[in-house]
């Protein structure tokens, strides 16, 4: 039988388990792609995706909390994590097991406050031009990979630094699948509308393939990078590229009037055998 565990390490414990719970409860593709993380890799990359996870549902969800609260309540969520960061603690078990994640790999200001600044701005701006796009997509998923990144090379500076460009561009990459498979949510639930200049009521297949050209082309970078990275993640990433590109197939393969009427998605047979896949083919290097 296993000694009980000192009243902070089971605090610690907990934190993370909770982080895992949030991570149960929200997502599918993702947390199927997890399983294949090395511990204690896995364990801290879902530490991430739970603190990210709960901001997008404090911004995206406003029946969890009146439309003039979710400002507040998304300030408070960013100064607790920034504390926490400091000091390592927090009563929120979320922010909790962000910040010994945080702390324990180097991931500093510089990625965790544009991911807030994106989250803001989906509390007031509808449409987004160029720039105002390549900053949300920056602050919303670029560093979320760039977080795990930092993970997954042990918090090392320089390999951080050679492997950073794919590993933004796998984050971009998920993010603008999103917004593609999402334009109907986003667009009547919302009121939101990402992609510059492309009118969501009339959406063309030319439209459509232009943003999944771009799409790609993020996949093509996160794909070259793949081969670089350790034993413990380079499983797990190969399975969630592979999904979001056999998603992008779909896309493509949808009529453009269907995009904005319906949610596409991988059937669960199929990310199954793409899971497979990338476990053999990894499995052998």
């Amino acid at each position: 039988m296993s000694p009980p565990l000192a009243p902070a390490a089971r605090y610690d414990a907990v934190a993370h388990a909770s982080a895992a719970v949030v991570i149960a409860g929200y997502s599918t593709s993702f947390g199927w792609a997890t399983r294949l993380l090395a511990e204690p890799v896995r364990t801290h990359v879902r530490d991430v995706y739970a603190l990210v996870r709960v901001a997008d549902e404090i911004v995206d969800e406003p029946g969890q909390w009146p439309a003039g609260q979710r400002a507040h309540v998304l300030t408070v969520l960013e100064e607790e994590t920034y504390q926490a960061m400091r000091t390592g603690h927090s009563a929120n078990l979320v922010v909790h097991a962000f910040a010994l994640t945080a702390r324990r790999y180097g991931i500093g200001h510089d990625l965790v406050e544009p991911f807030f600044a994106s989250m803001r701005a989906d509390l007031s701006v509808r449409e987004h031009d160029a720039g105002s796009f390549a900053t949300y997509v920056h602050g919303s998923a670029e560093v979320v990979g760039l977080m795990c990144l930092r993970i997954f090379v042990g918090g090392d500076d320089a390999t951080h630094r050679d492997l950073a460009p794919g590993a933004a561009a796998l984050g971009a990459a998920f993010q603008k699948i999103n917004f593609l498979r999402d334009l109907a949510e986003d667009h009547d639930d919302r009121g939101r509308s990402y992609f510059p200049g492309v009118d969501v009521t009339r959406l063309g297949d030319a439209d459509r393939d232009a943003l999944l050209d771009d799409i790609d082309a993020d996949l093509r970078a996160a794909r070259a990078v793949i081969p670089r990275l350790p034993g413990s993640s380079r499983r797990a990433v190969r399975a969630a590229h592979d999904l979001f590109a056999a998603l992008s197939r779909r896309l493509r393969a949808t009529p453009a009037a269907r995009l904005a009427q319906t949610r596409v998605r991988v059937p669960d047979p199929v990310k199954a055998a793409i899971i497979a896949r990338a476990v053999v083919l990894e499995g052998r290097r």
